[in-house]
């Protein structure tokens, strides 16, 4: 996949701390709406479209995400695969599943959906010929362990697509460097496993995968968006933590806003996505 940009709505998901166990009925389905929208980005579109074609499913073929959300791909996977071959989703949380089901049922998509995390997958070794993992080490205190158990359900020749941000590429345009750089480091020491993106090649390779094809997507926030719901947020956090004061978050989000204003702004994470295969 080329390096590639594309510009998008601001990010309300992944990073953002959401915790759906700690979420109330109105708050479920504030999850799901997160997901739709962020499922509705330009630049999530186009990587999840290069990761299918990357992972070229066959008719007949066995075909699974992990962390599957409201359960889109796995419905696309569906249609690649045939009635001959299996679809199927990965979803700890119940209320996603749930929407996950309904969804592919109105549909009338013969996607399958099950509970379950990407540190112990229930399902048999060596039984599925393509598997994504879109945005989920991040969350993850142990990437090599979930890892490993995709290694493990992975039929030799089977493919895999693993593809997550890496919070130390974020780009914060206009702001003073140092309050920036304040901001960028309260969103690292609020994710579980920021730097993602780049270990995944290493993560693969020590699974005993081969590596076939690396990519980058910068997902760029629209600018006419100014600082946005997440900056503004971090920031926040960045004051309560003592890092910046709260005039230099004022100041910070002034400088967005006079940015998106005049055009000169750039709010940006970059993803990594890696194709690899496992052995015959």
């Amino acid at each position: 996949m080329a390096n590639s940009s594309v510009r998008t709505a601001p990010q309300t998901g992944a990073g953002s701390g959401l915790r759906p166990d700690r979420f109330d009925r109105e708050g479920q389905d504030q999850l799901v709406d997160v997901h739709d929208l962020q499922a509705a980005l330009p630049g999530i579109r186009r990587l999840r479209t290069w990761a299918h074609e990357a992972l070229a499913l066959r008719a007949g073929e066995s075909a699974l995400d992990i962390g599957s959300g409201t359960g889109s791909e796995v419905m696309v996977f569906a249609e690649a695969v045939g009635p001959t071959g299996t679809a199927l989703g990965v979803e700890p949380d119940e209320h996603l599943l749930h929407a996950a089901e309904r969804r592919a049922a109105q549909a009338g998509s013969t996607a399958k959906f099950v509970s379950g995390d990407a540190y112990g997958l229930p399902l048999a070794s060596d039984s599925y010929d393509g598997v994504l993992v879109e945005r989920v080490l991040q969350h993850l205190t142990s990437p090599a362990r979930a890892i490993g158990e995709i290694s493990r359900v992975l039929k030799p020749g089977g493919r895999v697509v693993v593809m997550d941000a890496d919070w130390g590429t974020a780009i914060v345009h206009p702001g003073n460097r140092h309050v920036v750089h304040e901001v960028v480091e309260t969103m690292i020491s609020r994710t579980t496993n920021p730097f993602a993106g780049r270990q995944l090649s290493g993560l693969l390779t020590k699974a005993g995968l081969v590596v076939d094809d690396i990519g980058s997507h910068a997902l760029i926030q629209d600018g006419s968006a100014g600082a946005g719901a997440l900056v503004a947020r971090i920031a926040d956090m960045s004051v309560a933590r003592g890092s910046i004061t709260q005039k230099q978050r004022d100041q910070l989000l002034a400088d967005l806003e006079a940015g998106a204003a005049s055009g000169d702004i750039h709010l940006s994470v970059t993803i990594f996505a890696v194709l690899a295969h496992k052995p015959n």
